[in-house]
């Protein structure tokens, strides 16, 4: 009977676990550049049921262990938005902000220029470049990035010429599965994970990458993992009523 209850009780550890990653792909349906998590189960077997009744041979008992997350990398829909600012990634490369907590690589293209005219991220972290930070004039305009990621602008209303600003670094990573996500959409790269300039991603001006979250999916996924984790509650509780009446059967004395 204790065998059952640990088994049922890893079961719900691992569920748990499980809904707070649905949860949170759902929170972030609309996040641009998000890419959504998925668990790995794996089984656990100890060595013996530890029981010292058992007339045969003992047997191994079978538990569940959540073993990781894992990413999902794939691309989300791009979205057309007319903004010059905005790029959408072609490919598997990430733009590099600067972060208080230093470099982070991020899949979110909605871009502006801040208020002192360096271009940064939605969540006001400066974009980096080849050279580090993008610095725009308050006279630049007409601006178009290339696929290469290449700034130009207008100086000037009269300007017929364009002038470069700069290139958007754009980076990719051979272990990408081994990133840490640092909130939102944004990752941080471990301490051995180094990243390389990416040459084969293109960018997309005036569109962004949405998020690759499968609202329909994850919500089955969520009432598939409510269900779980109830009739498992269900059945924790008749192990429980069991052990409590044979307690009560036991402590009767005849009269």
């Amino acid at each position: 009977m204790q065998n059952s209850l640990l088994v049922g009780l890893s079961r719900q550890v691992a569920l748990g676990r499980e809904l707070d990653v649905v949860a949170n792909n759902i929170a972030n349906l609309n996040t641009t550049g998000f890419k959504s998590d998925g668990s790995v189960f794996e089984e656990f077997l100890s060595p013996g049921a530890r029981a010292g009744n058992l007339t045969g041979a003992d047997s191994r008992i079978s538990f569940v262990r959540d073993r990781a997350t894992w990413h999902d990398l794939s691309q989300g829909a791009v979205q057309l938005t007319g903004n010059p600012l905005d790029v959408a990634i072609e490919g598997n490369g990430f733009l590099v902000v600067q972060t208080p907590r230093g470099e982070r690589y991020t899949r979110n293209g909605a871009l502006q220029i801040g208020p002192t005219g360096e271009l940064v991220n939605s969540e006001g972290y400066k974009v980096q470049g080849d050279g580090g930070a993008i610095q725009f004039q308050p006279s630049d305009r007409d601006i178009a990035i290339s696929k290469d990621g290449s700034i130009s602008v207008r100086e000037g209303a009269s300007a017929k010429t364009s002038s470069l600003r700069g290139k958007i670094r754009l980076v990719s990573f051979e272990k990408a599965q081994q990133l840490q996500k640092d909130g939102g959409g944004t990752f941080a790269a471990p301490n051995k994970i180094t990243p390389q300039t990416d040459i084969k991603s293109r960018f997309v001006q005036g569109a962004i990458e949405k998020s690759n979250v499968n609202g329909v999916i994850e919500m089955t996924r969520m009432i598939e993992v409510t269900r779980s984790y109830t009739q498992v509650a269900a059945m924790l509780q008749q192990q429980g009523d069991m052990r409590r009446n044979a307690i009560e059967k036991l402590a009767e004395v005849p009269a």
